[in-house]
């Protein structure tokens, strides 16, 4: 018997070759598996609860939802960002508001504009701070607002800040004119220099109403680490700089997730050259505001 089966085998070699009967085994290993591998997939796929599907209107990206709570979303929000910086942490939102709602902004604004003011530290006066802030502006809260944008807008900060509309402050709407400016600075305010605080600035958000021509960056002359040896003299527009352009937002955070000031959160804005420049300021803190409305 095995004598015959050897005879056997070598004529079937024989007539067909080595190769060719390597490559039909092969084929018929690999047919094998694949019709195999099927038929548990689908015995799988089978007992599989079926998942709920939304389907997005901006580009047809299916999600699975989960059940939301009583004050949150059934839908996906989207607002596309870029991180500028990890040392401050500071993001950008490109398109965070259209034209019209910016030139809204300008023209509500501008009737009531007075000169920038500081905050400020124990010992300063408005005489010696003179030149360190020179801009036009005007504080609105979202409830002066007929037209109901400045509300849509603090919403869509929320979401973005993941941060409540009722820790905001009202909207700081400012205007630089040529050569106007504001000198390096923190937002947020160090106790031992301007006093007991019922809160904390830990954002920032500046929502650009205007181009600008030439200059009137924001720029973080400590990104990174950088100029911290001492020698900065809080006025040279240097480091990280963001270039205003209408309808952007920029976003950053003064504070670390422990509440201790970030050193590198210091900022300012650089001269402009040519043009102006119109911006929205929501400063946003870690308590709710008595006066929110």
């Amino acid at each position: 018997m095995k004598a015959k089966s050897g005879k056997s085998n070598w004529s079937l070699r024989s007539k067909l070759g080595l190769p060719a009967l390597i490559f039909v085994l092969c084929l018929f290993c690999f047919l094998a598996g694949f019709f195999g591998s099927s038929l548990l997939s689908q015995d799988v796929d089978d007992d599989r609860p079926r998942s709920r599907l939304l389907q997005s209107a901006s580009d047809g990206t299916e999600f699975d939802l989960m059940s939301s709570g009583e004050n949150g979303d059934a839908s996906i929000s989207s607002i596309p960002f870029q991180v500028l910086s990890w040392r401050p942490r500071a993001l950008y939102f490109p398109k965070f508001a259209t034209a019209e709602q910016c030139q809204s902004i300008v023209n509500m604004a501008k009737p009531k504009l007075r000169p920038s003011t500081l905050a400020l530290r124990k010992g300063e006066t408005a005489e010696n701070t003179k030149g360190i802030r020179t801009s036009s502006g005007v504080f609105f809260s979202a409830s002066e607002d007929e037209s109901g944008i400045l509300g849509v807008i603090e919403e869509k900060i929320a979401r973005a800040t993941m941060i409540p509309r009722t820790h905001g402050e009202a909207y700081n709407i400012l205007r630089y004119e040529i050569g106007q400016k504001y000198n390096s600075h923190y937002d947020a305010f160090k106790p031992s220099e301007y006093g007991p605080q019922k809160s904390q600035r830990v954002a920032s958000f500046l929502l650009y109403l205007t181009d600008v021509e030439e200059g009137g960056e924001t720029m973080f002359p400590f990104e990174n680490g950088s100029n911290m040896d001492g020698t900065y003299n809080y006025q040279a527009c240097v480091g990280l700089k963001v270039k205003p352009r209408q309808g952007d937002g920029l976003l950053f955070y003064s504070v670390f997730p422990n509440g201790t000031i970030d050193p590198t959160s210091l900022h300012g804005s650089c001269p402009v050259i040519k043009g102006q420049k119109w911006v929205a300021t929501k400063w946003i803190r870690d308590q709710t505001q008595d006066d929110y409305s």
